[in-house]
């Protein structure tokens, strides 16, 4: 049996829509219904355990801000349970818990009481948690002063040394800029490896894949997901899709692929031209081959492809359509797109995903979208050695002035 820290148990949440103030007293009194429902969560269930990271997606009303809000307390649910086993402290919107006109010094005070931080707790941690924020003198001016990047790095810092149990995150790391973001996504790797259980919602694809062990996918109040984070991702991507295709025409094929189907991928493959196969080295120029089938006559589509390293980061990206190029298809023609790169990244194993669409992205029209539709790895470096991903080939040059 797993070790629970949280537990969420057929947790639904009805909100009564009134069209005016006068509606709600005329209810009460007459004891006539005068409001719509509406459902922002529905029969919701699922568990965390004890150092486990759940990442939670959907589109916008999916539910996630609401169900996130009643595992911290912040509001009841109208039917389930919320069971915690720890400290919950959550980083919801930007300036919950903090008073403008205070500064940023006696805010850590006031919003470490609100998460249930002590006086004495909060006196030792405080030299932490200003020099974790970098605010440095501007902790002393008014947070009314402050960008939403400050406010975040506050709050951040003030979450993470409250030494929660369970930390809520909620799209708080999209507002700082990308060196603070990346401070953060490291401190939770270290909290995660120092058994805090972590709650992420987040739009930032990648950011869930590296951090998470387990993503729930939510659309309109349900869980209609939850597993590994490519798989369940790689559904996100499907939703969007539907969604976006007034003509309800996409579909899912037999290997997880979906899209209109107008134009099918048959078959994608990488090979080094040197090496003739997949194995190639880093700096040796490499072939993408896309075989394509066409079912109906399209113009001005679009053929774009990621690569993924082995964690599933998309570590490149490209279409045509950023190179200025559109295609057209004939209805019962087959084609080769080919793709003809330097494949200047580090040692590793890699897969590629490719898709055709119009306009520069799937949001449009999705054809055909075909996730990790082949693998790649690189062994060895061509040319110099060098260490990481990405391959810059610098001019080095020592000069004595």
């Amino acid at each position: 049996m797993r070790d629970s820290i949280l537990e969420v148990r057929g947790v639904t949440k009805v909100y009564k829509i009134y069209k005016n103030s006068i509606d709600r007293l005329k209810e009460i009194f007459l004891k006539k219904r005068y409001h719509k429902e509406f459902i922002a969560n529905r029969d919701i269930t699922f568990e965390l355990s004890r150092g486990e990271t759940l990442g939670i997606i959907g589109m916008n009303g999916a539910g996630k801000s609401t169900i996130l809000k009643i595992i911290a307390g912040v509001i009841e649910p109208t039917a389930g349970e919320v069971i915690r086993r720890g400290r919950v402290t959550a980083l919801l919107e930007l300036g919950t818990g903090f008073n403008p006109e205070m500064s940023g010094y006696e805010n850590i005070y006031l919003n470490g009481t609100l998460i249930g931080m002590s006086r004495g707790e909060i006196d030792s941690k405080i030299d932490d948690i200003i020099e974790f924020s970098e605010l440095g003198e501007y902790i002393y001016e008014p947070i009314v002063t402050y960008s939403s990047g400050m406010s975040m790095r506050l709050a951040f810092s003030i979450a993470i040394f409250s030494n929660p149990e369970i930390l809520i995150v909620d799209e708080a790391l999209s507002v700082g800029d990308a060196h603070f973001s990346a401070k953060c996504t490291r401190v939770l790797r270290d909290r995660k490896e120092q058994n805090m259980s972590i709650i992420y919602v987040s739009h930032d694809l990648n950011s869930l894949k590296i951090l998470c062990d387990r993503v729930l996918l939510l659309n309109r109040g349900e869980v209609i997901d939850e597993g590994e984070p490519d798989r369940v991702i790689s559904n996100y991507n499907f939703l969007i899709s539907k969604v976006n295709d007034s003509g309800d025409r996409v579909i899912t094929a037999d290997n997880g692929s979906f899209g209109t189907m107008d134009i099918q991928i048959l078959d994608v493959s990488v090979r080094g031209v040197e090496s003739k196969s997949n194995l190639i080295s880093s700096g040796e120029r490499a072939e993408v081959n896309i075989k394509i089938e066409s079912k109906k006559d399209l113009s001005n589509m679009t053929i774009g492809i990621i690569v993924r390293d082995r964690f599933g980061q998309d570590i490149f990206g490209t279409n045509s359509k950023h190179h200025n190029l559109e295609f057209s298809f004939q209805e019962g023609y087959s084609y080769i797109c080919k793709f003809d790169m330097d494949m200047n990244i580090g040692v590793g194993k890699y897969s590629l995903t490719t898709a055709i669409h119009s306009s520069f992205d799937h949001l449009e029209e999705c054809v055909h979208w075909v996730d990790n539709a082949c693998e790649f790895e690189i062994a060895g470096v061509k040319g110099n050695l060098f260490i990481g991903i990405c391959r810059l080939e610098p001019r080095i040059e020592l000069r004595r002035v």
